[in-house]
C-alpha cells in the first residue's frame, strides 16, 4: 500500500553533496537553484552549499561553469566532511563501492539515532538491490538513510541536459524502514518538494514490482522490439517508414544502455516476473490471431484500448488499481456566479443506476447486448472495466453506445487483481451479490469516499445465504469474497429501504438453490427486476416482497437507457427557484419508484408536467418541462423519501428558496450516502445564511420566499460529494454573491459534463484547478 507524506519541515541543509553528476543529480542542483536556495547567505530561502562528486572531471568544471554546483571534485573524501545531506546518484551497481566509500568516511554516530546528524538518499530505480548495498557497507540499515526514487528522466544524459523542471508535479518514492528515523525522512521530503515533486511512500519491495511492471518491462520491450527490427534486413525501410506509434513506444530505446543494463539485473527478479506475465499474455493472443477467434483478439485489445483511456481518466480522479495508489486525487473547484436564467431544451446523461445493471446483466447474459445512452461517466466506466478485468468482451462505449458480449451464468474469469469500482456504492454493493455466486475469490476496493461507507447491510445477508465475505473494520470495504461457496435462497426482510441491498440479494439468488425473497419495509427502485425480466428471467412481485429461484438463464436483449432523473434533478431545482426560467428535460427516467423529486416539486407549488409518457426497454420514460411558480414550504410527506433519497441535497435548495418552512424527516439513510448529506448539505445552508435546524432524521428549512435573493454566498466544502456540489452551484441561481465549492472531482462520476451543460442553460459557473497525470520513468 502507498500512503502519501505530511510535510514536516521545510529544507534546512547546510551543504549537500551530490554524487554522480549526471542528468538525475544536476537536475537536482539546477532545481535547488531554480526555487531560491542559493550558496550565498543573500540567495533565497538561504543559504544552501551545493558540492558534487563525478568521475569526470570536465562534468564537474561543467557544473560550475552553469552555476549548478558550488564546488567539486572527483574523489569522494574531500567532499564529505561537513556535508548535512548526500545524494546518490550513481548507476544501481556503483552504488555498493560508494556506500563502502561512505562507510569508511563517516563515524557511525553521524548516521544514528532519531536525529541523524547527516542523512544519506538515492535515486536508484531498485530499492531491495541499493537496501543489500546499504547493509553490505554499514553492517546494518543506519537511521539515517532513507531510500529514495525520483520518477523522473530523460533520453539525454550528462549535466550539459539538466533540466530544473524535471521533478515538477512527478512523484518520487521513498522506501523507508522501521530503523528509519523519521527525522532523516522529515529531511528528504523537503529536498523533493523543494524541486516540486509530489513525496510519496512504498515498501521496498512493492516498489520494485510496481516498476517492474511500469517503467522496466516497457523499457525491456522497447529495447527486443528496435534491436529485433535493427538485424533486418529491410530495416532502413522499417526505420524510414515508421509511423507515429512506432516512434512514441519506442522513444525510451534511446534511453541509457548502461544504466538500463543495471537496472535489469539488479531488479532481475521482479523484471523476470513481470516478463512472465507478459509472455502469458503474448501467447494467448498468439493463439487467438491463429485460430482467428475475433471474440478473443476483441477482448484483449477492447480491454486494453479502453483499459489505458480509463487510466488516463482516473489519473485525474482517483487510482484505479492498488499498484496506482501513488497517484494523486484530482482538486476541482467550482466557482458560481450569482444570478442568472435557465431556459432551453436539454438532455442530461443516461441513468447511472440502469448503466451499471445493464453492463452486469449483459455480461451474463447469453448473447450480445447492445445498450445504448450509456452513462460515461467514472462509476459507470468503472463497471464496465470490471467485467473486462472479467473477460468479457465489450465494444464501447462511442457516443452512449455499448456492445457486450455476453459470457452466460458461469463464464465470468477469475481478475488478476482487486476490481476498482471508484467512488460507485451501487457497483460494490451489486457485485458483492453478483461475485458471492462465482467460483473464484474476488477483492472489491473503491476510492477514499466509499471506503467509509458501511458494506455490512449486505455481507451480513450474503452470509446468511453461504456467502464468505471478509470486511474492514466496522463492515466497510474493501470486501474479500471467497469463491465457490453453495449459496442457499432466504426469506429477508430488509431493515431499510435500499434497492442496493435488495438488488444485492437478488443478483446472488441467480446463483442460490431455492427461492430468493425480499421483502422492503417502503418501495425502493425496481430497476433490476425490470431488466432481469427484459433478459428473460422471471421475477415475481406481490406488495412489499419480490422473489426469484435460482438456476436460470439470462438472454441478450437491447436496453435504452432513459436520461437519469437524479442528474435531472439539478435542473428542475434550477428552474423551479429562477423567475422567468422555462426549460425541457428530455427522455427522463419516470420509474414510479424514482419519481419521488417529481411529487415533491408538486407539492410545493412547481409549474412541472410531463409529455411524450412512453416506454423504453421496460423503463418508462417521458419529457419534462417546467417553468418558474412561487415555491412553499411543506412536510415531505414520508412516503415519498425512499423515492428521493439522491435527490434531496438539490430539493435541499428548493426549500431554501420557498415560502415558509420545510421539513424532512425519516431521512436516516442520506447520513451514509457518499458523505453525511443531512449535515454536509446543513453547513454549506449555514454558510450562505439559511435558516435550518438539523435533526437526527432530517432537517427543518426556512426559505426566503419570493425575495430576489434568498442567500449569502461563500466558501463551500462538498466534502468529495457530487450531488452536494452540483446542488450548490444550484443555489448560485438566488445568491446575493459568488458561491465557491470545493473538491468537485468526484461530480465526473455521475455527471460528466455538467458545468458545460450547466452554462448552456444559463448559469455562471466556471471549473478551477488542474492536476497532472504522471509521467512514464525513462
Amino acid at each position: 500500500m502507498v500512503e502519501r507524506i505530511t510535510p514536516i519541515a521545510p529544507l534546512n541543509e547546510a551543504r549537500i553533496l551530490i554524487v554522480g553528476l549526471g542528468l538525475i543529480g544536476g537536475s537536482l542542483a539546477a532545481a535547488l537553484r531554480a526555487a531560491g536556495f542559493a550558496g550565498a547567505p543573500t540567495g533565497g530561502f538561504g543559504p544552501v552549499e551545493i558540492a558534487a562528486c563525478d568521475p569526470d572531471a570536465d562534468e564537474i568544471a561543467r557544473g560550475i561553469d552553469m552555476g549548478l554546483i558550488d564546488h567539486g571534485d572527483t574523489r569522494l573524501a574531500p567532499l564529505v566532511e561537513g556535508a548535512t545531506m548526500i545524494v546518490l546518484a550513481v548507476p544501481v551497481l556503483a552504488m555498493r563501492s560508494v556506500m563502502l566509500e561512505l562507510a569508511g568516511l563517516l563515524p557511525p554516530e553521524t548516521l544514528g539515532g532519531p536525529t541523524p546528524q547527516v542523512t544519506i538518499t538515492d535515486v536508484g530505480s531498485t530499492k531491495a538491490a541499493v537496501r543489500d548495498c546499504a547493509l553490505a557497507a554499514f553492517g546494518e540499515l543506519p537511521s539515517g538513510l532513507v531510500l529514495g526514487h525520483p520518477i523522473a528522466g530523460s533520453e539525454k544524459s550528462g549535466v550539459a541536459a539538466s533540466n530544473p523542471e524535471l521533478y515538477v508535479n512527478h512523484k518520487v518514492i521513498l522506501t523507508p524502514g522501521p530503523e528509519t528515523a523519521a527525522s532523516a525522512i522529515a529531511r528528504v521530503e523537503a529536498l523533493w518538494r523543494a524541486c516540486g515533486a509530489d513525496v510519496l511512500e512504498m515498501d521496498v519491495e512493492r516498489h520494485d514490482q510496481v516498476l517492474a511492471r511500469t517503467s522496466h518491462l516497457p523499457h525491456l520491450l522497447a529495447f527486443s522490439l528496435v534491436d529485433t527490427l535493427a538485424r533486418q534486413d529491410e530495416r532502413l525501410d522499417i526505420f524510414r517508414y515508421a509511423a507515429g506509434g512506432f516512434r512514441d513506444f519506442t522513444r525510451i530505446a534511446g534511453s541509457d544502455p548502461v544504466m538500463w543494463r543495471d537496472i535489469f539485473t539488479a531488479n532481475r527478479g521482479a523484471v523476470l516476473a513481470a516478463l512472465d506475465d507478459f509472455e502469458a499474455g503474448l501467447v494467448r493472443l498468439r493463439q487467438a490471431v491463429e485460430a482467428s477467434d475475433g471474440d478473443a483478439m476483441l477482448s484483449i485489445f477492447d480491454r486494453a484500448s479502453h483499459a489505458r483511456h480509463y487510466f488516463d481518466s482516473l489519473l485525474n480522479q482517483t487510482s484505479y488499481q492498488a499498484e496506482y495508489h501513488m497517484q494523486q486525487q484530482g482538486k476541482l473547484t467550482f466557482r458560481a456566479a450569482p444570478g442568472g436564467r435557465v431556459a432551453g431544451r436539454i438532455r442530461v446523461p443516461g441513468d447511472k443506476s440502469i448503466s451499471h445493471r445493464s453492463i452486469m446483466l449483459g455480461a451474463l447474459a447469453e448473447g450480445v447486448t447492445e445498450v445504448k445512452g450509456f452513462l460515461e461517466g467514472e462509476d459507470s466506466l468503472a463497471t464496465l472495466q470490471a467485467f473486462r478485468e472479467m473477460g468479457v468482451a465489450i465494444e464501447g462505449p462511442h457516443q452512449g453506445r455499448v456492445t457486450v458480449h455476453g459470457v452466460g451464468m458461469h463464464g465470468l474469469k477469475a481478475p488478476s487483481g482487486p476490481l476498482y469500482v471508484g467512488n460507485a456504492g451501487t457497483a460494490m454493493r451489486l457485485f458483492a451479490g453478483l461475485l458471492a455466486g462465482q467460483g473464484f475469490d474476488t477483492e472489491l476496493i473503491g476510492d477514499a469516499s466509499l471506503t467509509k461507507r458501511p458494506m455490512g447491510r449486505v455481507a451480513d445477508p450474503l452470509r446468511l445465504m453461504g456467502a464468505k465475505i471478509d470486511t474492514a473494520e466496522g463492515g466497510r470495504p474493501p470486501l474479500k469474497i471467497h469463491g465457490g461457496q453453495p449459496l442457499k435462497g432466504i426469506d429477508y426482510d430488509m431493515p431499510m429501504a435500499s434497492a442496493q441491498v435488495k438488488s444485492c440479494l437478488l443478483l446472488a439468488g441467480l446463483y442460490a438453490e431455492g427461492e430468493t425473497r425480499v421483502r422492503e419495509p417502503a418501495p425502493t427502485r425496481d430497476h433490476t427486476e425490470r431488466m432481469l425480466a427484459g433478459f428473460g428471467y422471471e421475477v415475481h412481485r406481490e406488495g412489499d416482497t419480490c422473489w426469484l429461484s435460482g438456476g436460470g438463464k439470462l438472454t441478450a436483449a437491447p436496453i435504452d437507457v432513459p436520461s437519469d432523473i437524479s442528474s435531472a434533478t439539478f435542473f428542475l431545482v434550477a428552474a423551479a427557484i429562477t423567475p422567468g426560467s422555462n426549460l425541457t428535460l428530455e427522455h427522463v427516467g419516470i420509474n414510479p419508484t424514482r419519481i419521488g423529486v417529481i411529487n415533491i416539486l408538486k407539492l410545493m407549488g412547481a409549474d412541472l408536467h410531463l409529455t411524450n409518457e412512453r416506454e423504453v426497454g421496460g423503463e418508462p420514460v417521458a419529457d419534462i418541462h417546467i417553468r418558474y411558480a412561487p415555491l412553499r414550504g411543506i412536510d415531505i410527506p414520508v412516503d415519498q423519501v425512499p423515492l428521493a433519497i439522491d435527490e434531496f441535497p438539490a430539493l435541499f435548495i428548493a426549500a431554501a428558496c420557498a415560502s415558509g418552512t420545510t421539513r424532512l424527516r425519516g431521512a436516516e439513510e442520506l447520513r451514509v450516502k457518499e458523505s453525511d448529506r443531512i449535515q454536509a448539505m446543513a453547513d454549506g445552508l449555514a454558510t450562505l445564511g439559511v435558516k435550518h435546524t438539523v435533526l437526527e432524521d432530517g432537517i427543518d428549512i426556512v426559505g426566503a420566499g419570493e425575495s430576489e435573493v434568498a442567500y449569502g454566498g461563500g466558501r463551500i466544502d462538498s466534502l468529495g460529494d457530487h450531488r452536494i456540489a452540483m446542488s450548490f452551484v444550484v443555489a448560485s441561481l438566488r445568491a446575493g454573491e459568488e458561491i465557491v465549492i470545493d473538491d468537485c472531482a468526484n461530480v465526473a462520476t455521475s455527471f460528466p459534463g455538467f458545468t458545460e451543460l450547466a452554462q448552456v442553460v444559463g448559469l455562471s459557473v466556471r471549473e478551477e484547478g488542474e492536476v497532472t497525470n504522471a509521467e512514464d520513468e525513462v
